[in-house]
């Protein structure tokens, strides 16, 4: 199935200098703002309370908000869990207190207010050393994940496509950080497992741009380094459009329809996916061609006549 009909002929690599400059303003701005808000760390990394609570009638949230800001608890941050009868409500350590007395006190209160009963699903507790080592390991999951794929694609391809995929996925990777960071959206382990899925889109995408550049390097004679670039990614554009669009139709709904809970998730997949298709235009191909990719590079290595014997065999 195509998305187009008719045989594109996009000059991508015209405004790969454009391009360029573009995404090096959007890495620096990400920088800068990571290094001056940082990232708004949910209670999976910096620790804190979770209760899960079920009512039996339709509950309006804002009401359970005014109510623990009345009981000093105006940190808390108050979702819907599944459906509009289920709540969870998040709060950060309080040094002064119990957290096991904590969740006693927060459904006392708001039983005070309601005739039926509350059924607590579930109270969990999350330390703040728990919520460092999170952090550590999650940051250290992306640099594997990162260094892995250096090593594939150098294996794959060749040296130049490898770092063209890793310059592509640590530009994906700094403008989401930096756009949660701009934002200062809660950013939890479901958003850690969004971009660690938003690598792996990203890469896919890249590697069969990546295989359709080899690939028209090794069948067309003539043509500059930039033409057969432009002529890969047209023949790949249908490919890459469909499979975005699929994406973030499922990807959208999980926006429109998952509720609070995950919003952040489905924000970041949705950012991610749109930097990835453009990443695997612009950022790796426009790498290989700054690094000066060339037909030569990509030949297979021919044997030396010294190493065939007179039988035709080889050594």
């Amino acid at each position: 199935m195509q998305l187009l009909n008719k045989k594109t002929n996009f000059n991508f690599m015209s405004k790969r200098k454009i391009a360029a400059v573009f995404s090096l303003l959007l890495i620096l701005a990400s920088i800068g703002s990571l290094i001056t808000q940082g990232l708004n760390f949910g209670i999976d990394f910096t620790g804190g309370t979770m209760i899960e609570l079920s009512y039996e009638e339709d509950v309006k949230l804002e009401n359970i908000r005014t109510k623990l800001e009345q009981n000093g608890y105006g940190d808390a941050i108050v979702q819907n869990f599944g459906s509009i009868h289920d709540v969870l409500i998040r709060l950060p350590v309080h040094a002064s207190e119990n957290m096991a007395e904590l969740s006693n006190r927060i459904v006392a209160a708001l039983q005070a207010d309601h005739d039926s009963a509350i059924d607590v699903r579930r109270v969990e507790f999350v330390g703040p050393q728990v919520g460092e080592e999170l952090t550590e390991q999650g940051g250290l999951a992306m640099l594997y994940a990162l260094f892995g794929i250096l090593i594939y694609v150098s294996f794959r391809f060749e040296y130049r496509f490898a770092i063209g995929s890793v310059v592509a996925l640590v530009h994906d990777v700094i403008l989401t950080l930096g756009f949660f960071s701009v934002s200062q959206l809660e950013f939890d382990l479901t958003v850690l497992a969004a971009i660690l899925a938003i690598i792996g889109y990203s890469l896919n995408d890249t590697i069969v741009v990546f295989d359709r550049i080899r690939e028209t390097f090794l069948k067309v004679r003539k043509g500059t380094s930039e033409e057969i670039v432009n002529r890969a990614l047209n023949d790949t554009l249908s490919r890459t459009l469909m499979t975005s669009l699929t994406t973030l139709l499922v990807v959208t709904s999980l926006f429109v329809f998952g509720g609070e809970v995950i919003h952040a998730f489905s924000i970041a997949l949705l950012l991610g996916i749109l930097i990835g298709t453009y990443s695997s235009i612009y950022i790796a191909s426009n790498t290989i061609l700054f690094m000066g990719v060339s037909k030569a590079d990509l030949m297979p290595v021919e044997k030396d006549d010294e190493d065939i014997n007179e039988d035709g065999s080889v050594v």
